[in-house]
């Protein structure tokens, strides 16, 4: 289908007959689509031929106005090429997943005399050694328990670690066998380490066998203690083994599916590392050009494994699907990955049972989030009839202030739609030129810069506004509408606890309603409240926490004059620390290095108030 900004055959005709990309923009100079080929002129020309497209490519091509091309040497650097300019422009009609390639190690600084294992994210390093990558964070702790609880290694900072003059609690419920204090010896000690190696590399088995003999010698020693520290490890081996599938061999692989359901698309990455089966990630979107699997498969593994850091990706990768361009994805993740990646479409047994168990958690987890999406609809119905509203609202604000005794305030606002929750939208307010602890009017000014510029950029508008808090909150957000001229069309409900503060028995206020609403606990509408009120309350709390670690974390002697990072390490040295300094006379101060009596007194009325 011909648009009539766009005339197609003028262009197709001077179109080159070589790799590259294509890029399709609308009117307003918006990305549509971004896309390779081996040959530009015949895949382009598909595009513009209507009996072949599906509806929703039609409508693409529709608002096509201009179209930009960029020829490559090869169809690998096309792939490159492609991959760079959807994480860069975003278009709409492209499979886009975020761009995160940290993925969380397991990390093993062997070079202390007493290592730990410990969580890791970033740059890897030459003398560490490196375990992973996991699919997610909660693998690499789950994986820590075990090492801890199995092993009894240390898990403290190194600056705990060296101060200690008695055990701390991890050795009291053995987690830890407190080598800080001299209860195990180095060598002890080390030999945990080399086993719990052994574990992460998938030598369980091996493992066993060794303490079974360890076990059997100990106890013809008659040495009945020892005997029963190697059977209670051998059991918490076999328990951590039992809690995860681990596949036959020893290889890394990763197993990549795609299912399909209604207007929804779900990738599973499954990891399996050292023959163990570690999780796996997934991601949910549109299907915005309703792609068949194999093309949707063939846009996201290049999204999700290219920019990767090198020898991060497996050796092998399993596809759930045929996809064409194997060949040159798998060359340039070789080049990645900086050794060999194999990518495998048909398998036999053992993997064709672990992709088909990939396959199978793929699809359960798209139904999982239908399903989800299908209950918040019901429960913003549900909603609507509890207000007696007039029309279902599509889009909700929830706003939340957080602040420790009106200490670094913060103003919060999460966003929810008919589909859940809208984290794009979230949006958090450092609260400045307010009475420490007026919530009232933190409230206020929180409301005040989120729809002052919602309104000035003509953005989207909530059809209901949610407060935590009661009458006072409401009548600050009820200046702020009436300010924005916003007060006829938005709904104002504030959320507030009864006196006994229970969960369920929340009490809510309309604005211009004299009584308040309490509704049942058993209220879809009230679910819905407590789980959009709580995701607000999380989001304030995370925003406060690190705005106050931030301050916290200065030191008061930076902000004063003629005290520059010298002076500030000078004075440290002299003293042993803030504390000291804080105590310090006038006299004692200009004694330290390079502090003059009247810098010595600046310092001394930083701490002190003037006379």
């Amino acid at each position: 289908m011909n648009s009539p900004q766009f005339d197609a055959q003028p262009f197709l005709a001077s179109a080159p007959a070589r790799p590259g990309v294509y890029v399709f923009y609308q009117a307003d100079g918006v990305v549509l689509y971004v896309g390779k080929a081996a040959n530009l002129k015949n895949r382009l020309a598909s595009y513009f031929r209507a009996a072949r497209l599906s509806p929703k490519t039609r409508l693409m091509v529709g608002k096509i106005q201009r179209v930009e091309i960029q020829q490559t040497h090869t169809e690998n650097e096309a792939l490159l090429l492609e991959n760079n300019l959807i994480k860069d422009k975003r278009p709409r009609y492209n499979i886009s997943l975020r761009d995160d390639k940290s993925f969380p190690y397991i990390r093993l600084n062997e070079h202390e005399d007493f290592p730990s294992f410990t969580f890791y994210r970033g740059r890897r390093v030459r003398r560490q050694r490196y375990y992973g990558p996991y699919p997610n964070a909660a693998a690499v702790r789950e994986t820590l328990a075990q090492l801890h609880k199995i092993f009894r290694l240390r898990q403290c900072s190194d600056a705990f670690f060296r101060n200690r003059s008695r055990p701390c609690l991890q050795y009291q419920i053995k987690r830890c066998s407190a080598p800080c204090v001299g209860y195990i010896s180095q060598p002890a000690y080390r030999d945990d380490v080399r086993q719990a190696k052994a574990m992460l590399d998938g030598q369980d088995f091996a493992l066993r066998n060794e303490l079974a003999s360890k076990m059997e010698r100990a106890a013809a020693q008659l040495d009945f203690e020892t005997a029963a520290s190697y059977r209670d490890r051998i059991a918490l081996l076999q328990r951590a083994a039992g809690k995860q599938y681990v596949a036959s061999g020893n290889g890394d692989a990763d197993v990549v599916t795609v299912a399909l359901e209604a207007d929804r698309v779900c990738f599973g990455v499954v990891s399996i590392r050292r023959g163990r089966n570690l999780g796996g990630r997934f991601y949910i979107q549109q299907n915005p050009l309703e792609l068949a699997p194999g093309a949707l498969l063939a846009a996201f593994l290049p999204q999700n494994y290219l920019g990767a850091a090198p020898h991060s990706i497996a050796a092998e990768i399993l596809l759930s699907e045929k996809i064409s361009n194997r060949a040159s994805l798998q060359q340039a993740l070789t080049l990645e990955n900086q050794s060999n990646v194999e990518m495998k479409q048909s398998c036999r047994a053992p993997r064709a049972k672990w992709i088909e168990a990939a396959r199978i958690n793929t699809v359960e987890h798209l139904r999982s989030h239908l399903n989800q999406r299908t209950q918040v609809a019901a429960q913003f119905t549900a909603l609507a009839k509890l207000l007696s509203l007039a029309e279902t609202p599509m889009r909700i604000e929830c706003f939340d202030i957080s602040h420790t005794m009106g200490e670094r305030t913060v103003g919060a606002c999460v966003v929810y739609d008919r589909q859940g929750a809208v984290q794009s939208d979230y949006r958090r307010f450092n609260i400045t030129a307010v009475a420490p602890g007026d919530d009232y009017a933190a409230m206020e000014q929180t409301l005040l810069r989120r729809y002052q510029r919602v309104v000035q950029e003509d953005g989207k508008l909530p059809d209901l506004i949610l407060l935590d808090g009661g009458k006072g909150q409401l009548n600050a957000a009820r200046r702020v509408l009436e300010e924005l001229q916003m007060l006829g069309s938005v709904v104002l409900v504030g959320v507030s606890k009864s006196r006994t503060r229970r969960a369920g028995e929340e009490q809510l206020h309309l604005l211009g309603r004299a009584a308040s609403i309490m509704p049942s606990h058993t209220s879809p509408a009230l679910h819905l409240i407590q789980r959009i009120r709580d995701a607000a309350h999380r989001f304030a709390i995370t925003g406060h926490r690190r705005r106050l670690r931030g301050a916290r974390a200065e030191s008061p002697l930076q902000h004063i004059a003629g005290v520059g990072e010298k002076r500030r390490r000078n004075l440290l040295r002299y003293f042993g620390g803030l504390r000291e300094i804080t105590h310090a006379g006038v006299e004692d101060l200009s004694k330290a290095p390079g502090i003059s009596p009247t810098l010595a007194q600046r310092i001394y009325d930083q701490f002190h108030d003037s006379p």
